[in-house]
């Protein structure tokens, strides 16, 4: 038995693979971004202007999202994770079109809400986790967390720069050419991995989302993403204003989003480092929770001054960064092999829950309340996710072995796949023809050795 090549780094694959996941995953997330940092301003000007229409065009996209993730989700573990990414791009830049069209705040909101209809995340989620051993995957899903914050700063800097040139038609119809991009990355960088878990890829539905609903890690994190996400929507229905307020003008805005951007980034890494290198995910949870709440508690109770207002920014982003990324880490560590596409599924509903439902309160909340009352609201949530914390436990950590293998002919890649994930003690099985390799996550004190041998001897050259 051979150990693997490079357990501590990433392989050509699985760098070329992971960068061109984080890479569809940010441009995406850059279109549905990129109205954020201005809806609230520029809003004013379509002839339907209210506070709630413009959280729902903040949020929106949420709702379509939320109800179709499980669904495609789960389709991605039947069909495979590709054409349900491509096709959820397709209708992404469709709906991006359809809201540059409109002439009223309404016929936004029904633009994004299309947007929201190609729901890719937890298929790429789930690819990302596919084509990567279990080892490498905190580094993968940080990177992807982490392009969806630079998608974040690049949004922050684009939307007020080139939102006073061609309005938000035309940052919606520069969205309908970043997910056209997505696509040309995805087909173009992306390798074909053949994954196959112990348990195969399907069950009935009733049964696998009971199991994965009820499963007390996997909980808390869903939960986790529905306040992140929440909390994220509401603060952008009254950010840009508190800017505007605090003695900046709109074309100001993007001068300080990004070095508040790069701060966070700064002050988040080592964060991320130590909770991974010494398993304490749980705490800088926590430390990232109270961030939160104070960025929070800066924007909402303490009078507009841009000085403030720039240091709840860095504040917020850095935690936000930091659940970002540990988020759907964590997540794919704790789902069964083979749920992925599934668990994915309903993170990625719980997500997009958030946003629409944070979108939505915003703009209530404004509209009758003020910006106090975003702030007792999202202060209030933030301290429920907080208590839930209770309980959570680092990731589960498994052993991951490698063996070399002769060139494979593709129903000879089935075939043994299908083998090994029989095998008592292993979880996971991927066979990279590419690098005629296969990788498989076993349980690290009970699988049996000698089977696996077995299944591999007439795969092997020196057989």
């Amino acid at each position: 038995m051979s150990s693997p090549p490079s357990e501590h780094r990433l392989t050509s694959i699985e760098r070329r693979a992971s960068g061109a996941l984080a890479a569809v995953f940010g441009l995406r997330m850059l279109g549905l971004f990129l109205i954020m940092p201005v809806i609230a301003i520029y809003g004013r000007s379509y002839p339907d202007y209210t506070p709630v229409l413009v959280g729902l065009a903040i949020g929106a996209y949420g709702l379509t999202q939320a109800l179709l993730q499980i669904p495609l989700g789960m389709l991605s573990d039947r069909i495979g994770r590709r054409p349900v990414i491509v096709g959820g791009l397709v209708v992404f830049a469709i709906g991006s079109l359809v809201a540059a069209a409109a002439d009223t705040l309404t016929g936004v909101v029904i633009g994004r809400a299309l947007q929201g209809t190609g729901a890719i995340a937890a298929a790429i989620l789930a690819l990302a986790a596919d084509v990567t051993r279990d080892s490498q995957r905190p580094k993968v899903m940080a990177l992807i967390g982490m392009c969806i914050g630079l998608s974040f700063a690049i949004a922050l800097v684009l939307g007020p720069l080139l939102g006073q040139y061609i309005g938000l038609s035309g940052l919606f119809a520069f969205t309908a050419v970043s997910a056209v991009a997505g696509i040309l990355v995805l087909l173009i960088a992306v390798p074909e991995v053949k994954a196959r878990s112990a348990k195969g890829d399907v069950l009935p539905l009733r049964g696998e989302l009971k199991s994965l609903l009820t499963h007390g890690q996997l909980a808390r994190l869903n939960a986790g993403v529905f306040v992140l996400h929440c909390i994220l929507t509401a603060f952008f229905v009254v950010v840009p204003v508190q800017l505007v307020a605090g003695g900046l003008a709109a074309q100001q805005h993007a001068w300080l989003y990004l070095p508040a951007l790069l701060a966070s980034f700064a002050l988040m890494i080592p964060m991320l480092i130590r909770a991974e290198k010494k398993r304490q995910q749980p705490f800088y949870f926590r430390v990232a929770i109270v961030l939160l709440i104070t960025a929070v508690a800066i924007i909402g109770f303490i009078p507009a001054h841009w000085l403030y207002l720039v240091a709840a920014i860095v504040v917020f982003f850095t935690g936000f960064n930091f659940l970002e990324a540990n988020l759907p880490s964590s997540l794919t560590r704790f789902a069964p092999a083979g749920r992925k596409g599934s668990a994915s599924g309903i993170y990625a509903t719980a997500q997009f829950s958030g946003a629409f439902v944070g979108g939505l309160s915003g703009g209530l909340m404004l509209q009758y309340f003020g910006l106090m009352g975003i702030g007792i609201f999202c202060v209030v949530l933030l301290l429920c996710w907080f208590l839930i914390t209770a309980g959570m436990q680092p990731p589960p950590q498994w052993k991951n072995l490698s063996f070399t293998l002769h060139t494979l002919k593709h129903e000879q890649v089935e075939q043994l796949a299908a083998a090994l994930a029989e095998v008592n003690g292993v979880e996971e099985v991927r066979i990279v023809p590419a690098e005629q390799t296969a990788y498989l996550k076993v349980h690290k004190t009970d699988y049996n050795e000698q089977a696996i041998k077995a299944q591999l001897a007439p795969y092997q050259n020196n057989q």
